[in-house]
């Protein structure tokens, strides 16, 4: 499965952000809990430059406490601050606001300094497609204020929100390389709807999935167990290949129906029904 996805509302939003970015004091990076690698754009320190940034790791609802504790120290030891966020009920969004008003505190500091007068501080939300951007910043705002749902593509023009007299948000569409060079990240994209839909093939991704969590489970069955998958589909994923196992269930349940199957499993995936989750673990030092 060759996956690549760069649909030109995207290309066309890229080229605004860079124009907006000359404006912008401190970037929020969004990225996926479940997969905090894959959803590292490489452009980002390019767009980062001298700016301030504040790294969010969202949707950490969906993956263990212990896994994210891992994730925190290893971040650290990288040299960054990691702020989790369950941005669509709310949790560690208090926390991440601070730290954008801290930013704001600096650079005013910075423009007295100068002699110039303070202004609210301008931030903007980047990440992948389907990372929780639109949700982070209603939270933010306290109301509904962008369109927000769990799929790639919803937010596809800049749009600039006041929500204090501190702070300014760049609401901004998704963005994503526009070639994906590693697959393994590339499928882990798909199995998470962290690129569109258009992109890939439902079945491959499902039998992937199932692949994948088995892998990771014989890593450490301490962070992630396919116990989810054998009790929704009354089928042990570890005594067969992703292949035969969506084929199995889609006889056993859907009547042979193998893409109702894939649709399925990746929702059940999505939705958090399969239990916490993660594709990936802190690389070992």
């Amino acid at each position: 499965m060759k996956i690549q996805w760069y649909p030109g509302h995207i290309a066309k939003a890229e080229r605004a952000l860079k124009e907006q970015l000359k404006k912008v004091d401190v970037i929020l990076e969004v990225r996926d809990a479940r997969i905090p690698l894959a959803t590292y754009h490489p452009q980002m320190p390019n767009w980062v430059g001298s700016k301030a940034k504040v790294l969010v790791i969202n949707r950490m609802d969906m993956i263990p406490s212990q896994l994210r504790n891992m994730w925190e120290d290893w971040f650290e030891a990288q040299g960054e601050t990691a702020y989790f966020t369950n941005a669509s009920h709310g949790r560690g969004v208090d926390d991440l606001a601070v730290a954008v008003q801290n930013a704001g505190v600096k650079l005013n500091q910075r423009r007295f300094d100068r002699g110039m007068l303070p202004r609210p501080v301008r931030a903007v939300v980047m990440g992948f497609p389907n990372v929780g951007k639109s949700a982070l910043i209603n939270r933010l705002l306290g109301r509904r204020v962008v369109d927000s749902a769990r799929k790639a593509g919803v937010t596809r023009s800049l749009r600039w929100i006041r929500i204090s007299d501190q702070i300014e948000l760049l609401d901004a569409p998704g963005v994503i390389p526009n070639r994906i060079n590693n697959q393994e990240n590339a499928v882990k994209l798909a199995i998470c709807e962290d690129i569109g839909e258009a992109a890939y093939d439902n079945q491959l991704a499902a039998a992937a999935m199932v692949d994948l969590l088995t892998s990771l489970q014989a890593t450490d069955e301490n962070l992630v167990s396919v116990s989810g998958l054998k009790s929704r589909y009354k089928l042990d994923p570890a005594s067969t290949n992703g292949g035969d196992y969506l084929h199995e269930v889609a006889k056993d349940r859907y009547k042979g129906d193998v893409e109702r199957t894939a649709r399925q499993m990746l929702n059940d995936f999505r939705t958090g029904v399969l239990g916490q989750l993660a594709l990936e673990f802190p690389p070992a030092e």
